[in-house]
């Protein structure tokens, strides 16, 4: 992968939906790679309105969605045995790791996955 790509976790999809700058300014002119998991916490999500969909729809269309594939699956089982992780963080770190990205959260519980590319933001 090229370093003009970055997979990036659900809260950073949701913060650039909600309009932060910043996100959009650090992801202007990059490949944006989402795991399935965000595209299914996105669309998912429980208090989600009608007039929410569009936006969040073209949003997932200018990504770029990893499917999970057995090599993920792989790394998920090994990251949920040497970390105290939940699934779908453990399958979004999995995914980093697998297509070599760096990735973006404001999840600290990233930090302790010492292999990752983690980018920790912080809101201002």
């Amino acid at each position: 992968m090229s370093g003009n790509s970055i997979l990036i976790d659900t809260n950073i999809a949701l913060y650039l939906l909600n309009g932060d700058n910043t996100i959009a300014e650090l992801l202007d002119g990059k490949d944006v790679y989402l795991s399935f998991i965000s595209e299914l916490e996105l669309l998912g999500f429980q208090d989600l309105r009608d007039e929410d969909l569009p936006l969040i729809e073209e949003f997932l269309n200018s990504c770029i969605i990893v499917d999970l594939n057995q090599a993920i699956k792989k790394i998920t089982i090994e990251l949920k045995r040497a970390q105290k992780i939940k699934l779908p963080d453990a399958i979004i770190a999995a995914t980093s790791k697998y297509m070599n990205l760096p990735l973006i959260s404001a999840d600290q519980g990233f930090e302790k996955i010492t292999e990752l590319q983690f980018i920790k933001y912080e809101l201002k």
